[in-house]
């Protein structure tokens, strides 16, 4: 694709061959609707193959990062096997052209961040985060396995104790916590962040690119490891759409309260 064919997400051509990518829902905070979903999964694709890009940086327009997947994009897919068959193809794209997209990317968490946003946060090679945002993984209170990063990624940035507490739980972090933890690089004020992932992305983008990218390659084998551990994780939570606790989940956040799981009662 273009970079003009982009729908929901904008891009901005700054100096040094970095480029600033903003995720632009803001009326939604940014969910991720099936359009987003596809767009975050190919824009790495994009990114590695454009010559004139050495560092992308993504960021969220608005109050928030992402908030989330879109609950109408969520009801769509629950018990539908076509569509789950799909997001689970496209999910394993977004994480693993990440992960091989040879340039740098950094993300400049400005606010809330959560499902197939915070792929994006956390897979970024180097995270910045708001100190008063928050950052976690929701399945679980949707009623489907954590799937998407998490696996491949929580337990190598916090261990596993903090990974299993936050993936089982679903409670959410918020950005001094999670450079405390080591989920992110460092957390600032709100008004920082994308000032400091910009010049972070130009130290990169005027370093040696070779070095610099065969580092992020040899690192990123850790998580090439944990590929089968993704793999797995994603077709649980696949599964689970296709199971009764879905419904109730989008429908008791649609009517703002708790869930009551009917593999809980």
């Amino acid at each position: 694709m273009s970079l003009d064919d982009y729908e929901q997400l904008e891009f901005e051509r700054r100096e040094h061959g970095v480029l600033l990518i903003t995720i632009n829902r803001p009326e939604k905070y940014n969910a991720a609707d099936e359009q987003m979903h596809s767009e975050l999964a190919n824009v790495w694709k994009d990114v590695a193959a454009d010559p004139d890009v050495r560092v992308a940086v993504i960021t969220g327009a608005g109050k928030a990062f992402s908030a989330g997947g879109d609950l109408a994009m969520v009801e769509r897919m629950a018990g539908d096997y076509d569509r789950v068959s799909h997001m689970l193809e496209e999910m394993s794209e977004l994480v693993y052209n990440i992960i091989n997209c040879p340039k740098p990317i950094v993300s400049a968490i400005n606010g809330v961040a959560v499902g197939a946003g915070t792929v994006a946060a956390l897979l970024a090679d180097i995270a910045i985060m708001a100190d008063d945002a928050r950052i976690g993984d929701g399945h679980v209170k949707l009623g489907v396995a954590a799937g998407d990063h998490a696996a491949i990624i929580w337990p190598l940035l916090v261990g596993m104790a903090r990974a299993k507490y936050y993936l089982m739980t679903g409670e959410m972090v918020t950005g001094v916590d999670a450079a405390q933890m080591g989920l992110v690089a460092k957390s600032l004020p709100r008004d920082d962040v994308l000032p400091e992932a910009l010049r972070v992305a130009e130290v990169l983008a005027t370093g040696a690119q070779p070095a610099i990218r065969l580092t992020k390659k040899t690192l990123n084998n850790w998580l090439r490891l944990a590929g089968p551990t993704f793999d797995q994780s994603a077709a649980y939570e696949m599964l689970t759409f296709m199971g009764p606790d879905v419904i109730e989940g989008y429908t008791a956040l649609r009517e703002k309260r708790d869930p009551k799981f009917p593999s809980a009662q």
